[in-house]
């Protein structure tokens, strides 16, 4: 009966300062921090700081599980005399006013405790089936952390392996976790690493490790999904004759893109497989045309540029009058 003797006798909640109706996340912040002061490790050949530091890994072993809670608190609430302490006594086995030993229950009704039976709560507790760790904790998967990590746009497309260090309130020292970065994230992702979170209890799985990428941008391409996306300047001779221009990719290496005759500014072309390669799926290069105007001419340039105006007979804003002209023939017919 030690365990629950203890539950009467420490007020768990004063031991980690928290109030009686603390939320789960009040409580789990005051036990890291607590955790973290008084560590062995922090506090080497501190007696003193050793045994607060038993004395608060115990109250947050109850009270940072929700159900282990909620019985310390209806045990708290039903008070000694339930169990047959402070000089109490109980009736003998199946008697009604006989004695039954230290720690003993009535045999009668059984004591109330908002529809719960104590003798019930008491055996669920301390009389086994449950499937408690080394020392009596139970054990408990590790909390999940978060955390952010810097990459380059070209990590984020081809995939990297890279480490950071992890600092949390319930460890005494930072460590470094290394982490894989699949091909294809996407900036603001977020992605899951399996057992790289807290340190789970008595043997129980370690929480994982939520980490947000922040890809920084590429001074020449973009990325629409798996594909990649990159400005091509030309002439204007080569948009209006038509030309074999090299293009880069995100490799370093470089591909023919064949433009025709009449290539228009704003125009997209596909270069196949040339996009981000990930589960095996590869998107295509995006390639869009931005046809630049010369700014200085000189006189033969632009004698020459006048002559081809002069016998072009096609004007890029016809389109934008036809439809007026009509009605208003339509109109006086």
């Amino acid at each position: 009966m030690t365990a629950q003797r203890d539950w009467f006798e420490k007020d768990y909640y004063a031991v980690l300062g928290v109030a009686k109706d603390a939320t789960d996340k009040e409580i789990t912040k005051t036990y890291r921090k607590l955790a973290r002061k008084y560590h062995p490790d922090t506090n080497p050949s501190n007696t003193s700081a050793e045994e607060k530091f038993k004395d608060i890994s115990a109250a947050y072993d109850v009270l940072g599980d929700e159900s282990r809670r909620k019985e310390y608190d209806e045990v708290r609430r039903a008070g000694p005399s339930a169990f047959g302490m402070n000089g109490a006594r109980g009736g003998g086995p199946g008697g009604h006013g006989g004695h039954g030993g230290p720690g003993g229950f009535s045999g009668g009704q059984p004591f109330d405790m908002g529809g719960t039976d104590i003798s019930d709560l008491i055996s669920q507790m301390f009389g086994g089936g449950g499937g408690r760790g080394r020392g009596g904790v139970d054990p408990r998967r590790g909390t999940d952390l978060e955390a952010s990590l810097d990459i380059s746009f070209v990590d984020a497309v081809t995939g990297t392996t890279t480490s950071l260090r992890l600092s949390t309130d319930g460890e005494s020292k930072p460590r470094e976790v290394n982490v894989r970065i699949p091909a294809g994230v996407d900036n603001g992702q977020r992605i899951r690493i399996k057992g790289r979170g807290e340190p789970g209890r008595s043997g129980a799985p370690a929480g994982d490790l939520l980490l947000t990428c922040n890809v920084a941008a590429h001074h020449l391409f973009g990325r629409e999904g798996k594909n990649l996306t990159v400005q091509l300047p030309i002439t204007f001779t080569e948009a209006a004759l038509g030309a074999n221009i090299e293009v880069p990719t995100l490799d370093g290496s470089t591909v023919t893109l064949r433009l025709k005759a009449g290539t228009q500014a704003g125009s997209r072309h596909r270069v196949k497989g040339k996009g981000i390669n990930a589960n095996g799926d590869s998107g295509d290069l995006i390639v869009s045309v931005e046809v630049v105007v010369p700014k200085d001419l000189t006189d033969k340039q632009k004698k020459l540029l006048q002559q081809f105006d002069d016998i072009c007979d096609e004007s890029p804003r016809s389109h934008l009058f036809s439809s007026s002209t009509k009605t208003r023939k339509s109109q006086k017919d």
